[in-house]
């Protein structure tokens, strides 16, 4: 770790008082924040803000750029660090940023994260990942809103460019946003050039990443060697990077604006996931079918873990499912499947639920990996409706069989299907009302009894067993009723 800086330690600002912005007001850098601020509507009166500060120059220049300016806009602040531990200078590194946050006035929060690496993945993503997850969480126990992160216009050049290279489309070309969820961007209108001046300006020391200069890295050879020697030429090439940026972006906002209203028409909860009705896709052309799917799994569906690794190549396999046979299937980021049913595409995670769970009678129990519960209640008895109950089932209690339990199907399950006098097979009976195979194998049963001589009361969502029926000589009634996660259930957090 290098640290860099015009003058002593002394020289750093202690927290500003009242009216110390206005003494540093005509900076271009403190210009440029508060401007971006109320142009985009970064912060309301009041926040609380995570500022994230790697001790690099960008970060330490926004955490000083906020906090000269925390009066004015009425933000409490508090820095957040994330130790990566791939470095030896990471120790260092926390503690330069702890030093800067206490003579900044801010208290501090540093979390060390373990990189977890994936097939497919490269360490920088890995990194990146585990650092949103990790601001996403020192900001939780911070009770912070907005979490500011130090992206520069340079930055938003070299990724426009690295994706220009990397054969992108409008999304990718669209760059970063300057706010995207909890992420916000002050800088994003700022050149690197400015920055300097402004740490230069306030002798504000800052630390250097000797990985910053690895061109092995495309970025960093973008960055210290394609963008160099293309400014030669085009002295305004970044400029005109951004400018493209710009533009990306305000068309595919008014796509997504656009097609909203599908989307969110689209995606309803299902068992252990969602599903997104076809007919929305009739008559579209395919760039609006592509961004009509990613809207519904990214936004609509709640699904921003895929987002970071969601390539125009998955976007072709699923629009490929809308002329596929059922059971076609398309492996996203993260786990996620998409599976083709008949006239839905439904979307799982991953197949965490094994163990047999016992129900509260009365009361609900949640069912996370299915994204839903089982509420129970006992109100008046009520004779048996249709056999292929989705919603809820009605039954005897005191002909009940023991405890209730739900658990995932097994191998061979089978049941006396309401209104019949012989057992039928459980994946029959799925594959009948269309459930995708990916869910058959965990799908939940309503069972009670011994294990070894369980019986099973209800394909859960799908067909009401014969056992314990409703009569007119019934004097307890328990109504089962199935409650779905609109979201469909648990997702990791997102970048």
């Amino acid at each position: 770790m290098t640290v860099r800086s015009g003058l002593d330690s002394r020289a750093n600002p202690l927290p500003p008082g009242k009216g110390a912005a206005a003494a540093m007001e005509g900076l271009p850098l403190l210009d440029a924040v508060r401007a971006a601020v109320a142009r985009h509507r970064l912060v309301a009166d009041g926040d609380r803000v995570l500022v994230a500060v790697s001790g690099g120059p960008d970060s330490v220049a926004l955490l000083h750029a906020l906090a000269a300016l925390r009066d004015d806009l009425r933000l409490w602040l508090v820095v957040g660090h994330v130790h990566h531990g791939l470095r030896p200078e990471a120790d260092r590194d926390a503690e330069f940023v702890r030093g800067l946050a206490a003579r900044l006035g801010c208290p501090a929060g540093v979390e060390r994260v373990h990189v977890a690496q994936r097939p497919g993945r490269s360490p920088e993503a890995a990194a990146r990942v585990a650092r949103y997850a990790a601001l996403a969480r020192l900001a939780r126990e911070a009770g912070a809103a907005p979490i500011a992160v130090a992206h520069t216009a340079d930055d938003q050049a070299e990724t426009v460019l690295m994706r220009l290279l990397q054969g992108a489309g409008p999304r990718g070309l669209a760059g970063i946003p300057v706010r995207r969820g909890a992420v916000i961007r002050p800088l994003l209108d700022v050149d690197r050039a400015a920055v300097l001046a402004h740490l230069a300006a306030h002798a504000l020391p800052y630390v250097e990443d000797a990985t910053n200069q690895d061109v092995k890295l495309l970025r960093n050879r973008i960055r210290h060697e394609l963008l160099p020697f293309m400014t030669t030429g085009w002295p305004r090439i970044a400029t005109a990077l951004r400018r493209s940026a710009a533009a990306s972006r305000e068309l595919v906002d008014a796509l997504d604006a656009l097609l909203a209203p599908r989307a969110a028409a689209l995606v309803r909860p299902a068992l252990g996931g969602l599903r997104l009705d076809l007919e929305p896709f009739a008559a579209l052309p395919a760039g609006a079918v592509k961004a009509l799917l990613r809207l519904a799994l990214v936004e609509i569906a709640g699904r921003p873990e895929v987002r970071a690794g969601l390539r125009a190549a998955h976007l072709d396999q699923l629009a490929g499912l809308l002329a596929a046979p059922p059971g076609a299937r398309v492996r996203l980021p993260r786990g996620l499947l998409v599976e083709r049913g008949r006239d839905a595409l439904w979307v799982a995670g991953r197949a965490t639920w094994s163990a047999p769970l016992p129900l509260a009678v009365p009361g609900e129990t949640m069912l996370p990996e299915l994204g839903g519960r089982l509420a129970i209640d006992t109100p008046a008895p009520r004779l048996p409706g249709r056999p292929d109950a989705t919603e809820e089932v009605w039954l005897d209690a005191d002909a009940v069989p023991g405890v209730l339990r739900v658990r995932p199907r097994r191998p061979g399950d089978r049941f006396v299907p309401f209104g019949g006098n012989r057992p039928i097979r459980v994946a029959g009976v799925l594959a009948a009302a269309g459930a995708p195979r990916a869910a058959r194998g965990r799908w939940p049963l309503l069972v009670a009894g011994e294990p070894d001589a369980e019986t099973v009361l209800w394909v859960i969502g799908v067909r009401r067993a014969a056992g314990a029926p409703v009569t007119r000589d019934t004097r307890t009634a328990l109504r089962v009723r199935l409650e779905l996660d609109p979201t469909g259930g648990p997702r990791e957090e997102s970048p």
